[in-house]
């Protein structure tokens, strides 16, 4: 295996070279390899055993801040691959090593645990010819199989990279997890020893290199209460709450780049004959670009402070009071098309016969790039619908070739 590993170190030298210079045709050399080729073939003849693990997978739940058991299965399953220092680590990441030759340069392939669903939802899969449904079957239990499925793909070729690559399942990507995983990593687990890194989201072949970026805020409305007759006259929270919403329903936002914004969940009060003592409202805003999504934060603060003073004035009073906790936070960024991790995946894309198509979305990769490290998200191949829905479904039609893509480019991140 050492041997084998020198002579493909050798022939990819100045393969990694031109790649860093933008070169296209990346991946045709890596295909060049006896050992790559078989690699290749052992994943799309696996396939089959890769649809069944997304699916075990996907049967055990792991909602939001609750993903200890698919995670400790996922630890099974790096154990049982052969992986070295398996470990959870203390925000449940599930880590396991595939030391190269030397250890840098350090590649991290991921892809998320958790899901959107709370605890209890029914998580059993159902089939029907080529087309899987249960809830979270593509986000990111497709991403997850195919982690898996790299790593069996390179021992079944024999492959021993120059650098190392660390198998990362993380929590904390869906919705108030804030990116809590990959945080970790790159702030304390990795902090420093991360040379490039691709996380597994979703289906498809697209290449994520724009991150989306986005703040969270849970708004919380509080005044003194009282009875709707009896203590008319107080101000309201919920009245308060509306003034807000009113106010975000009539921004203006650019068209491009694009920025969005969402009022998703509210609350508040306690009978319909009640002022009610609190009220409030998580916000969702989004954009690529980082000017934009400040403005649109500073106008959402003045909304739910306008909103505030006006219930306040409205009543003569000054016991209307809000807090505005910033639940999410992930950054926005981009991986330029002339890098040499995005060039990269649209090379070995194209020696594969596949389409390069280039997408910008919320990952895992925001962050690494925040921080100016390489890093980009693809899918995981197949086709699906309806993620976020009870209903989501996952095509299995030629997934293999997501899989393929998957196997190539990690071993092409993992080349000086």
């Amino acid at each position: 295996m050492r041997t084998a590993a020198l002579v493909l170190g050798l022939l990819l030298l100045p393969v990694l070279a031109s790649a860093q210079q933008g070169a296209a045709d990346l991946g045709a050399r890596l295909m060049q390899d006896a050992g790559i080729k078989a690699a290749l073939e052992a994943a799309r003849a696996d396939e089959a055993r890769t649809i069944a693990e997304q699916v075990e997978i996907c049967e055990v739940e792991a909602p939001p801040f609750k993903e200890t058991r698919r995670g400790e299965l996922y630890a099974r399953k790096f154990r049982e691959l052969g992986l070295q220092n398996v470990r959870i680590d203390k925000v449940g990441n599930v880590l396991g090593e595939r030391p190269g030759t030397a250890r840098r340069p350090h590649f991290v392939l991921a892809a998320h645990l958790d899901t959107v669903f709370p605890e209890g939802t029914p998580v059993k899969t159902t089939q029907e010819g080529t087309v899987i449904r249960g809830p979270g079957i593509g986000d990111d239990c497709r991403g997850l199989a195919v982690v898996l499925a790299v790593v069996r793909a390179l021992k079944a070729g024999n492959i021993q990279t120059p650098g190392s690559i660390t198998f990362v399942g993380n929590v904390g990507e869906e919705g108030l997890g804030d990116l809590r995983g990959v945080k970790y990593l790159f702030n304390e687990g990795l902090k420093g020893q991360v040379d490039r890194f691709v996380s597994i989201d979703g289906t498809g072949l697209g290449i994520t290199h724009i991150s989306v970026g986005s703040l969270r805020y849970r708004v919380t409305f509080k005044g003194p209460g009282g009875h709707s007759y009896g203590a008319f006259g107080l101000v309201n929270p919920i009245h308060a709450l509306g003034r807000a919403m009113a106010a975000i329903g009539d921004f203006q936002v650019p068209n491009e780049p694009k920025t969005t914004f969402n009022v998703g969940r509210i609350g508040g009060g306690t009978s319909v004959n009640s002022i009610p003592f609190e009220a409030w409202m998580e916000v969702d805003m989004r954009s690529a670009d980082a000017a934009s999504l400040q403005s649109l934060d500073a106008k959402f603060h003045r909304a739910v402070d306008d909103a505030v003073a006006a219930e306040n004035v409205r009543w003569s009073s000054r016991a209307l009071t809000v807090d505005k906790a910033l639940v999410g936070n992930r950054p926005a960024g981009r991986a330029p098309a002339t890098s040499p991790i995005v060039q990269a995946a649209a090379s070995v894309t194209r020696a594969l016969g596949f389409p390069v198509t280039m997408d910008e979305g919320s990952t895992d990769a925001n962050y690494p790039q925040s921080l100016g490290i390489p890093a980009i998200t693809i899918d995981g191949g197949g086709r699906g619908r309806g993620a976020h829905a009870l209903d989501e479904s996952f095509d299995t039609t030629d997934s293999w070739k997501g899989t393929q893509r998957a196997l190539l480019l990690a071993i092409a991140l993992a080349q000086p």
